[in-house]
């Protein structure tokens, strides 16, 4: 005979497991709807700069493998304005959605605390830092036919002509003028600061013999330094570049603590959700060390970080304490 208890107790046993199971799968499918798989549109890609820059570039060539490796178009989206101000403050104020992130490059991150009053955004506290990209040093040239053809023959002629040496600069406050007033620091020499409204008129009027001397970016100028137009002198790197390896470092050439790197890092707006940081943040590393990529920069001067959000946020802050210093000494205003 059937044991009619012991029936009803399996099937009660059962109809809790399947009600379990549809319990499951049904909160499952709300978290779903709730949370779907990020991205599921386009992501803005900000930068805080003309299009054509260097930052503009690192953007567009990360925006392609993004795309690919996530399967949402990345699309880059100048904002150009207040030495990347406008541009920041428009990604702070965003969704932390991780649908707008930005590429943006020193003086956003570490500069422009320290010479704007009113900032509308703190670099520190108002970005989720995913990574510095990559990083590439500045590279002191000179008119071919300026009389100083080493770094000690610079600061040579310039203490016999102190404040009579121009520097050109593509703005007050660049990554250029700061290094300027470092290398003034660190040789006690005095130059003469001469601003533009970008790199690319103050290359023009350097390869014109306007101006004497500059530190630029060294893929702004890697082209002019190979065919002759401008002389390198030196490079602002712990060792020689890759693509000038002729070309000796400050500390070779006789001034030392001149170590600097113009540098283009990822950010969002604080408080991404995790999930969203960490793919988004893995996306950006693979991409930059995929092989054609890497060989891509290197052919321009790049060096690939791709470092961790933990490493960024330490890097900005040292950086912030060390431009802090050269400006509060070198009393720089871009008043």
């Amino acid at each position: 005979m059937i044991d009619l208890s012991m029936l009803l107790r399996r099937c009660a046993g059962a109809g809790i497991a399947l009600a379990a199971v549809a319990a499951v799968t049904v909160a499952s499918g709300a978290a779903t709807a709730a949370s779907p798989a990020w991205p599921q549109k386009a992501v803005s890609v900000v930068v805080p700069f003309p299009a054509g820059g260097s930052t503009d570039t690192i953007a567009r060539m990360l925006a392609v493998p993004l795309n690919e490796k996530l399967g949402q178009p990345f699309v880059v989206d100048n904002r150009p304005g207040a030495t990347g101000a406008i541009g920041a403050t428009f990604v702070k104020r965003a969704p932390a959605d991780g649908y707008t992130m930005m590429v943006a490059s020193i003086g956003v991150y570490a500069v422009n605390p320290f010479l704007q009053k009113n900032l509308a955004y703190d670099p520190a506290r108002d970005f989720d830092l995913l990574t510095v990209a990559v990083r590439a040093p500045n590279v002191l040239v000179t008119n071919p036919n300026f009389p100083a053809k080493t770094v000690q023959e610079l600061v040579s002629y310039m203490k016999k002509n102190p404040g009579k040496v121009s520097f050109a600069t593509s703005g007050a406050g660049s990554s250029d003028h700061l290094t300027a007033a470092l290398f003034w620091q660190k040789s006690a020499t005095e130059g003469l600061h001469v601003p533009y409204k970008g790199g690319a008129p103050a290359i023009s009027d350097l390869l014109a013999g306007q101006v004497d001397v500059s530190f630029q970016n060294i893929n702004a100028v890697l082209q002019h330094i190979r065919s002759g137009k401008l002389r390198a002198l030196a490079v602002t790197s712990d060792k020689r570049a890759a693509v000038l390896p002729n070309v000796p470092t400050m500390a070779e050439g006789g001034v030392k603590d001149v170590e600097v790197y113009s540098w283009q890092g990822v950010a969002a707006p604080r408080g991404l959700p995790p999930d969203v940081k960490s793919r988004l943040h893995g996306a950006l590393v693979g991409a930059l060390n995929e092989p054609k990529m890497r060989g891509k920069l290197a052919e321009s001067g790049f060096e690939v970080v791709a470092n961790t959000p933990e490493q960024f946020a330490q890097f900005e802050s040292q950086e912030l304490k060390r431009w802090k210093t050269v400006i509060e000494q070198g009393k720089i205003s871009i008043e």
